[in-house]
């Protein structure tokens, strides 16, 4: 994520994901706007328009979904505004039949950069735009995986009336982190994003399923978060592709989603296991909340500049446990996950 986005999203105390990569990007203030005919103009304000009903649908979709097949517990629904212009609407699950905690949140902010913004990136004025939708589900069964998943669009303007964006871009991806490998799943995980980035472009799928092995690492851990996906970002429109297309292929991969989950869900909620299985999800939970209070910038900037907590800790997990030097035995399944985590490898 550009600096501009990351810091911008929790300095206002906004929660649209934890992707933050890409620092060195800069916004296009003053003459450097990327857009500057009447037509261009439209396009970013239909898109705006359009992605924020796609957010307001996909968002209603996926909860649907997950509540049918949980049976038991319903999303509750917290709505919120932003002092400075613009809401959102979090929704969250908890102690149901199938997933213990989750949440699918979506916003659309806007206002006027903070001080501290327009000072670091040297402008005398600037406003902004953010919609996107981000999700975390932690199921109960350790045979299901946790997923996550985050779309979002972005844009930047010169003055008050924002009806002239200067920059625009989208980012996003979702990422599968089991508790127990099976390969199969993985595979059609992979495989449903990888239709979705194919319809846009061959060369699309491993290059953000690269950035994904590359962005959900605990390096001190030595080991991968899960098994990947999909991570990408600052997709502007460039000489292969229109900020359209980027629009088009952002809103193909979040709706893939669906595909990409509710088949492994089906396929192992059902699946039997033990307290020491259980006992192993907990462990492997706490490297996943070691990755987001140590790793991941935009969790860190939220925490350190009052964000809205309960949006930032949406996505950890209700029980976890740490165990000192604690190492499954060799040639166990859980030796199998640790090995692949350890070795990212291609699934499709």
């Amino acid at each position: 994520m550009p600096a501009l986005l990351w810091i911008v999203l929790r300095s206002i105390k906004v929660d649209l994901g934890d992707y933050a990569d890409c620092a060195d990007e800069q916004p296009h203030f003053k003459g450097g706007g990327l857009f500057k005919t009447e037509i261009e103009l439209r396009i970013m304000s239909t898109i705006k328009e359009d992605f924020t009903k796609y957010i307001d649908t996909l968002q209603d979709e996926i909860c649907s979904a997950l509540e049918e097949l949980d049976g038991v517990a319903n999303f509750r629904e917290d709505k919120w505004n932003r002092k400075g212009g613009g809401g959102g609407r979090t929704r969250v699950i908890e102690k149901g039949d199938v997933f213990e905690k989750g949440g699918v949140n979506i916003s659309t902010v806007y206002g006027e950069l903070p001080e501290a913004i327009k000072k670091h990136f040297n402008v005398e004025s600037g406003w902004f735009w953010a919609g996107g939708i981000s999700l975390v589900i932690h199921p109960k069964n350790p045979m299901v995986p946790t997923v996550h998943a985050n779309f979002r669009y972005f844009e930047l303007y010169e003055d008050e009336d924002m009806d002239k964006p200067v920059d625009g871009w989208f980012g996003g991806g979702a990422d599968l982190t089991p508790y127990y490998l099976f390969e199969e799943d993985a595979a059609h995980f992979h495989s449903e994003l990888k239709k979705a980035c194919d319809r846009h472009g061959e060369d699309l799928y491993s290059k953000f399923k690269k950035q994904c092995d590359e962005y959900f690492y605990n390096s001190h851990r030595g080991e991968a978060r899960g098994v990947g996906g999909l991570f990408f970002d600052y997709l502007r429109e460039n000489e292969e592709r229109s900020l359209e297309d980027w629009h088009s292929f952002t809103e193909d991969v979040g709706s893939a989603f669906l595909d990409s989950y509710l088949p492994i869900l089906k396929d192992r909620i059902q699946e039997p296991y033990n307290r020491a299985q259980r006992y192993w999800q907990e462990i492997r939970r706490g490297r996943y909340v070691e990755f987001n209070l140590i790793h991941d910038r935009g969790t860190l900037f939220g925490l350190k500049t009052e964000g809205r907590i309960e949006s930032i800790l949406m996505s950890l997990p209700p029980q976890v446990r740490w165990d000192y030097n604690h190492s499954p035995k060799q040639g166990s399944k859980e030796a199998e996950l640790l090995d692949v985590l350890e070795n990212p490898k291609e699934w499709v």
